[in-house]
């Protein structure tokens, strides 16, 4: 929200007077109205492996996440340009493997990752598009410095907050949010409707039959899932609720079985057909990898993208941008030693107590190390399992976060940030909703954003220029009337 100097940012003027003038329990009262709602509408997720597995709420701070359009306008360049690479690189890794050849990738970080699906290779997907849905992570170090922290194209989520967040603020504040001019997040399930739309199979008739596929109600993001069916407007269903026929898929209905066109599903490829893979798999449709390759439904995200989620494939990507747009990366890399490399695992066990270690197929905030909030014995254990599988890790340094004012029953106080903004990928258009999910280290000084981690959420405003430059005018043309008076 502050310049070096303490000079209040141009963009949060409106909010820092808007705290400057409301009192805190008037605050407090609004945080507690925000958690109300919140357990009304029923937006909760749980956490693998814990004793104690309830649904629970994630916190939710009532001061929002402010940027320019214009800031807005160059990040939205990057994210397109990255997610464009990323479905060429895809399509790529299981076609011709160009990029192998030439080096630029080596190939055993493709051809023995965990998530490359040899089934896919010499497979085309419909439209040639693997990542309909992306979520990539991004954070900011200073004022025009924004860096990429991973790419989410599994099954990206988090999108039922940002959407949550929004209607929820629009409750609580409508009088500030009206004094911003927001850009609208809401139409994203429009977007994503029109997206998938565009990428039926060419198989299709009349209008495209979509369903949302979830592992079902135990599953820990399964409230997004319900959510985002209902709000498309299509069916949710189970594995249990899909059957092939004639390397076709179809769903149960009252009115008998119904052909479905696209698929967005929820559940990892690992267990998404019985038949091909996992055959303990019991949440995933028999048959329906046949259908598939068969063009007959399109799978979104493709089989197979996990390819390019992983930690150390993302290392690569200003040179994946390189080879296959011939453009410099827009966004930038935060800084990574590979630990595969001899020279880099010498470093990164020599500097541990300072670097940020992650494991290359982690998600969610776990398998990682943050060296300066790591105690001895923390360190002394990582690097144990760093010298044993060094390819499994990469290292990077703590960066400088950016913060963003978030309210406790203390007070006010800085917390460090990352935002998710989500990019679909439809036929003929990549679209980027303004935003995204703000995720909000809810721990002084820690750097993990994650939900399982303890981590909150904001909303996220990204907001005209142009009212600042009204609010400016106008303050000038008061001093000069003063003046002159």
């Amino acid at each position: 929200m502050t310049l070096a100097d303490g000079e209040v940012r141009r963009v949060y003027s409106k909010i820092a007077r808007w705290l400057a003038n409301t009192p805190a329990d008037r605050l407090s009262s609004r945080r507690a109205q925000a958690e109300l709602l919140f357990r009304r509408i029923g937006i909760t997720f749980a956490v693998y492996g814990e004793n104690d597995s309830q649904e629970r709420l994630i916190p939710f701070d009532i001061i929002p996440r402010v940027m320019l359009r214009s800031e807005w306008a160059a990040l939205e360049a990057g994210l397109v340009q990255r997610v464009k690479a990323l479905n060429l690189f895809l399509g790529d890794v299981y076609s011709g493997q160009e990029i192998l050849k030439t080096g630029r990738v080596p190939s055993d970080l493709v051809l023995q990752n965990p998530q490359f699906r040899k089934e896919m290779m010499g497979r085309r997907v419909p439209h040639d598009i693997y990542v309909h849905i992306g979520g990539i992570d991004v954070v900011r170090t200073g004022e025009s410095d924004f860096y990429v922290l991973e790419d989410n194209v599994r099954t990206p989520s988090g999108v039922s907050y940002m959407l949550e967040n929004r209607e929820v603020m629009m409750r609580l504040l409508p009088d500030l949010f009206a004094e911003h001019r927001v850009a609208p997040v809401e139409n994203y399930p429009d977007l994503l409707l029109a997206s998938l739309r565009s990428v039926a199979p060419l198989s299709t008739r009349g209008e495209p039959t979509i369903a949302v596929l979830t592992p079902g109600r135990f599953n820990s993001a399964y409230y997004e899932h319900s959510f985002l069916a209902d709000k498309l407007g299509v069916e949710l269903v189970e594995g249990r609720d899909l059957h092939v026929d004639d390397d076709c898929v179809y769903m149960l209905t009252t009115q008998g079985p119904k052909r479905v066109d696209v698929i967005y599903r929820r559940i990892d490829d690992d267990f998404i057909d019985p038949e091909v893979f996992r055959p303990d798999s019991i949440l995933g449709v028999p048959g329906l990898m046949r259908a598939y390759l068969a063009g007959n439904v399109t799978l979104a995200n493709a089989v197979g993208a996990g390819v390019a989620d992983d930690k150390a494939i993302y290392t690569y990507m200003p040179e994946i941008i390189d080879f296959y747009l011939g453009e410099k990366a827009i966004l930038n890399n935060v800084p990574t030693w590979r630990c595969r490399e001899a020279d880099a695992l010498k470093y990164v066990l020599e500097h541990l107590s300072e670097l940020v270690v992650k494991e290359v197929n982690g998600s969610g905030g776990y398998g990682m190390l943050v060296g300066p909030h790591a105690s001895k014995a923390e360190i002394e254990l990582f690097a144990a399992k760093i010298a044993k599988d060094p390819d499994n890790f990469i290292a990077q340094p703590t960066l400088a976060l950016s913060t963003s004012p978030t309210f406790f029953p203390s007070g006010v106080a800085p917390r460090h940030v990352d935002l998710r903004p989500f990019i679909l990928t439809g036929k003929n258009d990549i679209r980027v909703v303004p935003g995204g999910l703000t995720r909000v280290a809810l721990k002084e000084k820690s750097l993990v954003v994650n939900s399982s981690q303890g981590g909150g959420t904001k909303d996220t405003w990204v907001v005209d220029d142009k009212i600042f430059e009204d609010a400016r005018q106008t303050q000038g043309s008061m001093q000069d009337q003063s003046a002159v008076a």
